[in-house]
């Protein structure tokens, strides 16, 4: 099946990346020396070393000795996980609980995402007047509208439902599907956007309507690159559904939560294996589907996937009539009426502006110490070695970086707390070790792709092979590399609120200060605050970007 794209792109979608904005960073070589670069790099060391300093490193203890013991413990048990016949009935049915979650989530945000996707896409705004191509009106709306659910992380959307609908089956559901469906429908209208016009304006020209030129003429180009995305998006999901788990809704992340307070490490890493394993399976499948996207593949992915749908659908067994019955719109008008107007934390404006302040801090620490990390293993982790200890090193190393990528930024954060004081720097390494297994796993798929003949052509010239990579493969791949690290910067600063609910800082810290203690108007104001963080940081890595290009 052709389609409007390299297939390798749809793995840039774990950093955000849209499939014209990869396909641009690959076609569009960085110029060296570029002015405003070295600009944005001289802003970046500086603001890395302003969050360092925030943050107290060089200025004050930030080690708590006493804490290695508990660590200690907890690798430890990684060799003697729980495998009590009970306990394993326990974690069997908290993993079909979260992946209930993930895949109901997952089939709700795709739903919403392609629906979405045609109403943000610039192919069903377009129109022509006076012999030019203009966008309408609602195009600009609809974009504006959509950016909302994307700016809020799915942890802040099961907060507000838990509050709502209680342990309900449908908070797991919900929280996945609506800012995950925010995000697939940008993807979507990209999709859609890329696609050849040719068709869809001939069906057009012959009076075909706008819904039924996609679907005949845009949606079978796009189909292979919709149905990869969506298994992406589910292994996406399935981590986010123990993140919402550990706040409330239940499955693997409520388990997770149990065995640390109790300091049961052996049931944790009982849990996180099962963790690895099923997003294992999904990443597998995800990353066959990018590599050899056949037909025969796809309608396979299909039914496989409604089998899923339908599988979850049963075993939750979800109350619909609860979630538009009368009880859940009396508690939603009473929290929208309590939340109105939003008022400011007992600190003020200077309390709120420190938790954002902290928040991007966090998030720029993060992405600084997962990027180094990544760049580090990536070369070591790409597929192609030709020996058997190659091939087993990289085997290795993608393993780590399942692993580290399978537990949740909030047990990160909580194991971090166990050696570092309370403030940022906990939340921002917890965050730097969930997001290196996630760009190594990006920047090991580069590595992968990359255009072997340079470094060929050194070697063959008598260049050993150090001098090969340094001079060839990395500056290759260095555009590359800078370009995930920005995108999973975006990323990471919507992800802070989850390592600041368990306690590490930021605006996630003072947003479960405000849960606990009812403070909706609170709660609000701390939300829209996320939601600017969120949008500036989007900006300014926008522009960064730009400058790669």
């Amino acid at each position: 099946m052709t389609t409007t794209h390299d297939l390798s792109d749809l793995t840039a979608h774990e950093a955000g990346i849209l499939p014209g904005d990869a396909g641009l960073a690959r076609r569009r070589r960085p110029r060296p020396g570029h002015p405003t670069r070295r600009l944005w790099a001289l802003a970046a060391v500086m603001a890395v070393g302003w969050s360092l300093w925030s943050a107290g490193v060089g200025r004050r203890e930030l080690v708590n000795p006493g804490g290695w013991p508990l660590v200690g413990h907890f690798w430890g048990a990684a060799l003697s996980p729980e495998l009590s016949a009970d306990f394993l009935a326990t974690t069997l049915r908290a993993t079909l609980t979260t992946s209930a979650f993930a895949v109901l989530g997952t089939a709700l945000s795709v739903a919403i995402g392609v629906v979405g996707g045609v109403l943000t896409s610039e192919t069903w705004w377009r129109r022509k007047r006076s012999g030019r191509s203009r966008l309408r009106a609602g195009w600009f709306v609809s974009r504006a509208l959509s950016g909302l659910p994307r700016g809020i992380h799915e942890a802040v959307w099961g907060l507000f439902f838990v509050s709502i609908m209680g342990r309900d089956p449908m908070v797991g559901v919900l929280a996945i599907g609506i800012p995950f469906g925010a995000i697939t429908a940008k993807v979507t209208a990209e999709l859609i956007d890329e696609a050849a016009r040719g068709p869809f304006d001939a069906l057009r020209a012959t009076g075909a309507g706008r819904a039924t030129a996609l679907a005949y003429a845009v949606f079978p180009v796009i189909l292979t690159d919709l149905v990869s995305y969506a298994f992406y998006r589910l292994e996406c999901s399935l981590r986010s559904a123990v993140i919402l788990g550990i706040i409330g809704a239940g499955g693997l992340g409520a388990e997770l939560s149990l065995a640390f307070q109790g300091l049961a490490y052996g049931r944790m890493w009982t849990l996180i294996y099962v963790l690895v394993a099923v997003s294992a399976a999904a990443d597998l499948w995800g990353s066959s589907l990018r590599r050899r996207g056949t037909l025969g593949r796809v309608r396979l992915s299909l039914l496989g996937g409604t089998a899923l749908i339908v599988g979850s659908w049963l075993y939750l067994s979800p109350d619909l009539g609860r979630l538009f019955g009368g009880r859940t719109r009396g508690l939603l008008s009473d929290i929208s009426s309590s939340a109105w107007p939003p008022s400011l934390p007992a600190e003020g404006w200077g309390g709120l502006l420190r938790g954002a302040v902290e928040t991007v801090q966090m998030s720029l620490l993060a992405i600084v110490l997962a990027s180094t990390l990544a760049v580090l293993t990536a070369f070591v982790a790409a597929r192609g070695g030709t020996t058997l200890r190659r091939r087993a090193v990289a085997g290795t190393a993608r393993f780590i970086l399942l692993v580290t990528r399978a537990i949740p930024p909030p047990v990160w954060a909580l194991l971090f707390l166990f050696v570092l004081f309370p403030g940022p720097l906990p939340g921002a390494v917890a965050l730097g070790a969930y997001n290196f297994g996630i760009l190594g796993r990006l920047m090991a798929e580069v590595v992968e792709n990359l255009d072997p003949r340079p470094a060929e052509a050194l070697r063959a010239l008598g260049a050993p092979n150090l001098s090969a990579f340094a001079y060839a493969s990395a500056p290759l791949s260095a555009a590359r590399f800078a370009s995930y690290s920005l995108y999973r910067w975006e990323v990471a600063a919507r992800e802070a609120v989850v390592v600041g609910v368990v306690g590490a800082g930021g605006l996630g810290r003072l947003l479960e200060q405000q849960r606990s203690a009812f403070n909706y108007p609170g709660m609000l104001t701390t939300i829209l605050a996320l939601v600017v963080v969120s949008i500036t940081v989007d900006l300014v890595s926008a522009a960064a970007r730009r400058s790669l290009r």
